[in-house]
């Protein structure tokens, strides 16, 4: 099972701030929907989201069918059956992708010390 590339996606209070401080650290700016409360910056080998009142914590993000860039990759595991896979392990969801249909769809759940995981297929 390949969950797709990963990020982590950080909340924050100020997001000019926290973008000033993660270029410091040599972050640059790969997508910038600050205007909806977003951006997502990298740096080699790391992906950050900033998310300004979208959440309320820090949440581990695959995301099935993409690359490190952000771009579609050919043959991946779609997300309904990574789900059902997690299900069937006993991993309880919090949101779940609906079964029924195709395309882009999102789940949630915790890892056993209450961290959230996202996988949010886009394609």
């Amino acid at each position: 099972m390949h969950l797709g590339n990963f990020s982590l996606s950080l909340a924050v209070k100020d997001i000019a701030a926290s973008r000033t401080f993660y270029e410091a650290l040599g972050f640059g700016v790969m997508h910038d929907q600050s205007e909806h409360g977003w951006m997502i910056l990298q740096s080699p080998g790391c992906t950050i989201g900033l998310f300004q009142g979208m959440f309320e914590d820090n949440i581990l993000t695959f995301n099935p069918g993409w690359d490190e860039k952000g771009e579609p990759v050919g043959d991946f595991t779609d997300i309904r059956e990574i789900q059902k896979r997690l299900k069937a392990a006993g991993i309880a969801m919090i949101q779940e992708a609906d079964e029924t249909t195709t395309g882009p769809a999102s789940c949630v759940f915790t890892d056993p010390d209450g961290n959230q995981i996202m996988l949010d297929q886009h394609v």
